[in-house]
């Protein structure tokens, strides 16, 4: 088998991250990935992510970053992402595990921040060269429960501290998102407790390696 990509999307407080680790341990375990099974994020992916990530979403950055500044330094994180780490693990045929990646740009720079949506999809094409995830888990939260979350972890990111307007939006992006590709978006209720959500996601994904075999 190939190696597969697969994605967690979703707006703050969804849980990607804890439901991405569990994943990653449920695959290990039993044993489902041949030729392994790998974790990165976007940004922060590769050496010069690490750095755009800094600039990203650290609230003591330098200067204001601009929408069109953010939306390209995205871009070029991803560019250098799906060149430097992406391809190489998907040629070895590993399973990849993304916190992450092209969805996030239309729903945060295209909803979100209301850039054009075409030229978003341009950008993506360019950072990727035409790769997509074979699946992508959207784990649908409420947002006033993801921001509830985040707020009680403690110190919140960039993009952590925007309105809950926006925050909306970027919901609403993600509706649509998985509307338009519903053969490849799968949403998964996380309002749920954390063993419920990984445990739809570990039936979705059995299913879908057992399908790609």
């Amino acid at each position: 088998m190939k190696g597969k990509f697969i994605v967690f999307e979703g707006v703050e407080g969804a849980g990607k991250t804890t439901q991405m680790r569990r994943l990653l341990h449920f695959i290990q375990q039993k044993q489902l990935a041949e030729a392994g099974v790998v974790a990165t994020r976007e940004p922060g992916g590769t050496k010069l992510g690490k750095e755009l990530r800094c600039l990203l979403l650290e609230t003591e950055s330098v200067e204001l970053v601009s929408n069109r500044a953010e939306l390209l330094m995205y871009a070029a994180d991803r560019a250098q992402h799906v060149e430097a780490f992406l391809l190489p693990e998907l040629a070895k045929g590993s399973i990849v595990l993304c916190d992450r990646f092209t969805d996030s740009t239309v729903a945060y720079q295209g909803y979100g921040r209301g850039l054009n949506l075409d030229l978003i999809k341009q950008l993506n094409e360019i950072a990727t060269g035409g790769l997509q995830s074979d699946l992508t888990l959207w784990l649908d939260i409420n947002v006033e429960e993801g921001l509830s979350r985040v707020m009680a972890r403690g110190k919140r990111d960039r993009m952590e501290q925007a309105d809950l307007e926006f925050h909306r939006r970027v919901q609403r992006g993600f509706a649509d998102l998985a509307e338009e590709n519903r053969d490849r978006i799968f949403r998964i209720d996380a309002d749920r407790p954390e063993d419920e959500v990984a445990e739809a996601i570990q039936s979705i994904v059995i299913s879908k390696l057992e399908a790609w075999r």
